[in-house]
């Protein structure tokens, strides 16, 4: 693993590695041992997205590995205002040693790794969200002990949430299924992918697509950038709510995830999102962990 652009770039035993050294680390910050695997290391985090999850929990995870994190605004670089990215990318790389992105066109991620000569990692793009996914993977395997065999369903937008899932489920051998209203499916990249994998089922019901899973998850409908939609995907997505309605069809012990922020009472119910907080709010832990897993991973070589 040279980088982290997408899940669809990852081996299943790749996947695997990140999880077990991502608990390994958890467990040794639970209980007071250093881990100071990046002494001396620097990581350039650019952002031309807003966070709160994805820049708080990078920032902490490097300087947690003794390495030093750089917040680089868009504002602040040549990048933003019309810098080729093949040109940004071949500077950093004789400064830095690892960029993580967080934008909207994954094209400019692989444009980054191209012509990069250090790691760099996906932070989010509009395509896909791998850290995320590294996260929600290894929350459901604490949860229920295992991930093969493992009904996966995700209820809403077919964004870089339900691509990733779907990739990341079907690579640890979960089933997956999805369910969204027509014009918002996942992207025709991933539709390819399960369908020579297999184990992935696609609903207009999100009833459907929750019956049996052992795990639910959904995202807000209009994510960053699509702000001028919102009211349109409020009406398509009226009957896509994770209530506790869809809920009954899962199992009965089956958790809820979500990626935050969240909309309560739009994707998901106030009830059902309480009820399942101490989850999802693991989940949210669970990136600090699994990206320090990553940042080991690739910048301790």
């Amino acid at each position: 693993m040279k980088h982290l652009l997408k899940m669809l770039d990852l081996s299943t035993d790749e996947i695997i590695d990140i999880l077990n050294l991502a608990d390994q680390l958890k467990y040794e910050q639970k209980h007071g041992i250093a881990h100071r695997l990046l002494e001396g290391k620097t990581l350039g985090c650019i952002f031309q997205k807003a966070s709160t999850r994805t820049r708080v929990s990078f920032e902490v995870g490097m300087y947690q590995l003794g390495g030093y994190p750089m917040f680089l605004s868009s504002n602040d670089l040549q990048i933003g205002r019309g810098e080729p990215v093949e040109d940004t990318a071949r500077v950093l790389s004789r400064y830095l040693d690892g960029i993580m992105i967080r934008t909207y066109k994954q094209q400019e991620v692989e444009d980054l790794a191209r012509f990069g000569t250090i790691p760099v990692i996906n932070g989010l793009t509009d395509f896909s969200h791998p850290c995320q996914i590294l996260a929600d993977l290894m929350t459901i395997r604490e949860y229920k002990g295992r991930l093969d065999g493992l009904k996966l369903c995700f209820v809403g937008d077919g964004n870089n949430m339900m691509n990733s899932l779907i990739v990341g489920g079907l690579k640890v051998g979960m089933k997956v299924a999805v369910a969204c209203p027509e014009g918002y499916e996942p992207d025709s990249r991933v539709l390819d992918f399960a369908a020579e994998v297999g184990g992935f089922e696609l609903y207009r019901d999100p009833r459907g697509a929750a019956r049996g899973a052992d795990v639910v998850i959904t995202d807000v409908w209009a994510s960053m950038g699509m702000e001028a939609d919102a009211a349109k995907r409020r009406e398509a997505f009226a009957s896509f709510k994770v209530d506790s309605e869809v809920m009954e069809y899962a199992k009965s012990d089956a958790i809820v995830q979500h990626c935050l922020p969240a909309h309560k009472d739009e994707e998901i119910s106030s009830s059902v999102f309480e009820a399942h907080s101490a989850e999802i709010f693991e989940e949210a832990e669970n990136r600090l962990h699994a990206q320090k897993a990553v940042l080991v991973k690739l910048l301790s070589k």
